[in-house]
């Protein structure tokens, strides 16, 4: 495995550079001239030192596997009475993020914000970029704190606990920090990233390297927890979480929609008990909306789907059996 990749630096509130798009799928600024996705980094990297109950929102999108985390470990701590949260359309258009009354999706009953680059206009009036989910927003000083899902989980896992109904729950203790940093660098660039390089690419020779980079991953992945029940032994830490959020969308999106089609993750022996063990975790299953993840991807990303008919498959039964708790 890699050493982990450190976080870029951050960008000063405010000051964002253009990144306006031409089609719903990718700004210009990740298109690269290679025909590689360049994925665009978060703008805002405040940190939170003590959460205050009711002072913070989340927007979130229940389709996008980055959102996904917060989400998470917003249920995990019990913070759902102290952290506030609008959940936005699976279905982006060029506008953005919308937030409707639709099934699964919640108003913003904080600011009344139409459209989640309302946000971003409200934290910087310079902003005239695309609008990324998570965002952790300070309703007092009525701005984005932090975008980056990395930190923002990070965040909801202590900085919070004063007001969380489980502090006792730490999924980044400082004695596994290392392993998971680096494990979290190389889940992100093979896997989590490792999707979109598949799905966005533009030329052949790029799309290949990624999609093999992809399952040669997976296949590692899959050996080392055919001896272990979580990726750091017996107990479930950040980096299955990062790792779960891709894994739950790959066989219903990544494996046909971005041409992840090598194999499913319900091919492989550990790694799919794997992931119905975490889906089966006590309120995981209530994160997942796969409706609003098929109707995401397969009726936003006009250039990979023109048609955007969303399929009706594949059936899938995470809550069978997963027969890992023997594991150690």
């Amino acid at each position: 495995m890699r050493a982990p990749r450190l976080d870029a630096a951050a960008t000063a509130p405010g000051t964002v550079r253009r990144v306006a798009h031409d089609d719903q799928t990718t700004a210009p600024a990740e298109r690269g001239g290679d025909g590689a996705f360049h994925r665009q980094e978060a703008l805002y990297r405040e940190r939170v030192v003590t959460g205050d109950a009711g002072r913070y929102h989340l927007y979130v999108s229940s389709a996008c596997p980055w959102a996904h985390r917060t989400v998470i470990y917003r249920r995990l701590k019990g913070l759902e009475q102290a952290i506030s949260m609008t959940i936005v359309d699976p279905e982006r258009d060029e506008r953005g993020w919308a937030m409707t009354d639709g099934p699964g999706t919640t108003p913003d009953e904080v600011n009344g914000f139409r459209f989640l680059a309302e946000a971003y206009r409200a934290s910087g009036p310079r902003f005239d970029g695309r609008a990324t989910v998570p965002v952790l927003w300070d309703r007092v000083e009525r701005r984005i704190v932090n975008n980056e899902s990395a930190e923002i989980i990070r965040l909801l896992d202590s900085a919070f606990d004063a007001v969380a109904l489980h502090p006792e729950r730490r999924y980044c203790p400082d004695a596994l920090r290392v392993p998971i940093d680096e494990l979290n660098a190389y889940i992100y660039d093979h896997v989590n990233d490792g999707v979109y390089r598949c799905g966005f690419a533009r030329r052949q020779p790029v799309y290949e390297a990624a999609c093999r980079a992809l399952f040669e991953a997976l296949d590692v992945l899959d050996e080392r927890l055919a001896g272990s029940r979580y990726l750091l032994g017996a107990a479930i830490t950040e980096a299955d979480w990062r790792l779960f959020t891709t894994l739950v969308r790959f066989d219903a999106v990544y494996y046909s929609h971005f041409k992840c089609n090598l194999r499913r993750i319900s091919d492989y022996a550990s790694l799919s008990g794997y992931l119905r063990d975490l889906y089966q975790q006590p309120g995981i299953a209530g994160t997942v909306d796969m409706d609003h993840i098929k109707r995401h991807y397969y009726r936003t990303h006009a250039t990979i789907n023109p048609t955007r008919i969303v399929p009706l498959g594949p059936l899938l039964d995470l809550d069978a059996p997963h027969d890992r708790a023997s594991l150690g």
